[in-house]
């Protein structure tokens, strides 16, 4: 029976960094609302998504997270989905690889980008696929990175939970060279420091700006104003990571460097040559908790590649 057959597909999932961050209000139920600039780059992970007989979900991934498979977002994208869609059917399981390549705890979105390629991938083998906005629904309740990396925007203004996006102009192509950290930053901590550097008058109080703006269609005008809300107080409890930044704004003063999320990568978006940044590594630890990467900002989003589906209805 055709409805019987294994479905099968694969999709790159690309990681995020924020070329801005705003944290505003804070919700009654804890969340808090953000405006940020989203901007995919090459550096992704490997999802494969099956869904043939049996029952249940599985994941393996070859990296561990951390998490129990039930709270990997990766696995929860997947139940809500099915819950969303009603599709696939009860007697049919589904089975999520994941070859890891994005760093976990870095604010590159590497749950996030899991989580986004797993709703992609079922939403393009279901006969009766959901549309864009209620994709992006179910993406939102998973966390405010997922909306768009379940997209097919390459760079986006997003704001509330993410789920409320504008889709902006792919940019010209930069490179993005970055500084990998062993160690992450716990994202709850983040918060706390946040709210701690507002009340003591370090960092301003909440405020929306980015949603008012209508020079966000160069990478010289994002210079001028992006900002990361989560810098000062995490630069005050990771000195390596501030050091780290201070070493690539000085080896790139005309360069757009940022720290991504709520940490730990510091990022650099330039098309200068690699020697300024070398030097800036050079004065960095040798222990391995830190090295410097590259990769390009991305034009396009490449679409889910369908490796195996049945002609007829599934």
């Amino acid at each position: 029976m055709p409805d019987r057959l294994e479905l099968l597909a694969s999709v790159d999932a690309w990681a995020k960094i924020n070329l801005d961050l705003r944290v505003l209000a804070r919700e009654e139920t804890g969340f808090h609302q953000l405006e940020t600039i989203f901007q995919r780059i090459a550096l992704n992970d490997r999802v494969l998504v099956r869904v043939r007989d049996g029952a249940g979900i599985t994941l393996e991934c070859d990296v561990s997270v951390g998490v129990p498979e039930e709270q990997n977002l990766a696995w929860r994208a997947a139940a809500a989905y099915r819950h969303a869609a009603t599709w696939p059917a009860v007697d049919r399981a589904i089975a999520i690889t994941v070859h890891k390549q994005i760093p976990t705890g870095a604010g590159l979105g590497g749950g996030s980008a899991d989580a986004g390629a797993v709703l992609r991938a079922l939403n393009a083998l279901n006969p009766a696929p959901l549309s864009r906005d209620a994709l992006l629904t179910v993406a939102a309740t998973l966390g405010a990175d997922v909306p768009f990396l379940a997209s097919e925007t390459v760079r986006a203004l997003a704001w509330g939970r993410g789920e409320r996006m504008l889709a902006l102009d792919a940019l010209p192509q930069r490179i993005v060279r970055y500084a990998a950290f062993r160690d992450g930053v716990n994202t709850a901590l983040a918060y706390r420091e946040l709210a701690t550097a507002r009340t003591d008058g370090r960092i301003p109080s909440a405020g929306s700006a980015l949603l008012d703006r209508h020079d966000l269609g160069s990478w010289a005008d994002l210079q001028r104003f992006a900002r990361n809300d989560f810098e000062i107080p995490v630069f005050a409890t990771r000195p390596d990571i501030a050091a780290v930044h201070a070493s690539m704004m000085n080896a790139a003063p005309s360069a757009l460097v940022r720290m991504s999320g709520s940490g730990a990568t510091i990022f650099a978006i330039t098309n200068m040559h690699a020697d300024e940044f070398h030097a800036a590594a050079r004065t960095w630890p040798d222990d391995g908790s830190v090295e410097l990467r590259l990769a390009v900002t991305l034009e396009t989003v490449p679409p889910v590649q369908i490796l195996s589906a049945p002609s007829g209805p599934r």
